[in-house]
């Protein structure tokens, strides 16, 4: 039979014919009562009116019900509450446009939360990665860096959880694929397949994932990472720079002239709210802020611009850094104009928590409050610790302190 054939509709288990034969019961009880309002004996023209309300209440019923019956035959198993779906979907449109600066795991996590508040998060992700999957696959295809951009797109998806386990599965040593993630691998076959064009691979990538928000790399170009130390010498590649037991004086990138994507940029001119962090200072976030242009946007955006301070200094990093210190490098690489206030942890983590960490001479941020209000930002100092194997933020904490310092900032501007 032609699958082109209408009478389909009436088919038995499609569950939209009871729903038709409601609605149409409807419209046959809303014609008798206007039959009755038409007819010239006054005490019968009431009922009439209420024939009619009765049946326009039976029509939406039908009309209601049948769209439901319809709509729910393209939603996943476990999310057949359409109202609210509907309703969460709505309200998130309507949450404030904001931008995230960054890389690594540290941006993931707080997306992961922020896709709760707002559908118009647009994550700008680093691609100057140079270690492990990544930087392998860097070198076969001369690609920019995916790992970072996977993650983010995880933590975005909408898809199901198990479709989120699929890409960031890591191969076993065992296997030819020892340590390639199967996220990176199937962002560079998108690659191969859309002809060498990697902003359209994650969009499509995005697609499969049915993430809410955006994911945009910083840009195109195959960069690479080189800093200078304090002792005069350089080092090139993201995965080499902590290794050097000196003080990183400068970082630039390698080619220079590289230009921003134009999502990012759009974004950033469009966001009602930028952040910037939390991740490595040196490797996660100011990759960003050095491409030629992207600073200039973010300083002449019309957005409330934050900076998440990390927990934890790094070793190789932020060697003995307060959070004004991180402050300053972002400032003195791009523009003093790019924040307008930190969001830093005052909370102390607990000893036993600290000794794992002093083998790696990482030690907690100083949160030097005074230091950075001198510098001429506004500073939110709170408890956003959370401490389980690791001493980093508390996903839960951070995103109640972000939101309400968001919100108190919309309430000021209106």
């Amino acid at each position: 039979m032609s699958s082109n054939n209408p009478f389909k509709w009436l088919y038995p288990g499609i569950k939209v014919k009871r729903w038709l034969i409601v609605s149409f019961c409807g419209i046959i009880i809303v014609g008798v009562g206007a039959i009755f309002v038409a007819t010239p004996y006054p005490f019968v023209k009431p009922f009439g009116v209420l024939w009619i309300l009765l049946g326009v209440i039976v029509i939406v019923m039908g009309v209601g019900n049948m769209i439901v019956s319809l709509l729910t035959l393209f939603l996943p198993k476990g999310e057949r509450d359409l109202i609210n779906i509907l309703y969460q979907r709505r309200y998130l449109e309507r949450g404030p446009k904001i931008v995230v600066i960054g890389g690594g795991h540290g941006l993931s996590h707080l997306i992961f939360g922020l896709k709760d508040y707002t559908a118009n998060i647009t994550a700008i992700v680093t691609v100057a990665d140079s270690g492990g999957s990544s930087g392998r696959l860097r070198e076969e295809f001369n690609i920019v860096a995916p790992g970072d951009i996977r993650n983010c797109l995880v933590a975005l998806a909408d898809a199901s959880a198990l479709m989120g386990e699929l890409f960031q599965f890591r191969f076993s040593k065992d296997s030819e694929l020892k340590g390639h993630n199967f996220g990176n691998l199937f962002l560079t076959a998108m690659v191969q397949i859309t002809g060498g064009d990697f902003e359209r691979a994650v969009k499509e990538t995005s697609k499969v994932l049915a993430i809410r928000g955006k994911v945009v790399p910083s840009t195109v170009h195959n960069v690479h990472l080189v800093a200078e130390y304090m002792d005069g010498t350089r080092t090139e590649g993201e995965a080499k720079i902590p290794d050097r037991q000196s003080k990183i004086k400068r970082l630039s990138l390698t080619p220079e002239d590289v230009h921003p994507t134009q999502d990012a940029l759009d974004a950033i001119d469009e966001a009602d709210v930028i952040i910037l962090g939390p991740g490595s200072l040196y490797t996660s976030i100011i990759p960003n802020l050095l491409i030629k242009g992207m600073s200039e946007a973010i300083a002449k955006a019309n957005a409330f611009k934050i900076y998440i301070c990390n927990v934890m200094t790094q070793r190789g990093e932020t060697d003995g850094y307060s959070a004004s210190e991180h402050l300053k490098v972002i400032i003195e690489h791009s523009n003093k104009h790019v924040v307008d206030a930190c969001l830093i942890n005052n909370a102390i983590p607990p000893e036993d928590a600290l000794g794992r960490y002093k083998a790696e001479k990482s030690y907690p941020v100083k949160a030097d409050i005074e230091k950075i209000e001198g510098m001429g930002y506004e500073v939110v100092a709170t408890d956003l610790l959370g401490v389980t194997d690791y001493v980093r933020h508390d996903s839960t904490k951070l995103n109640a302190s972000l939101i309400r310092l968001i919100s108190s900032h919309r309430v000021i501007k209106r």
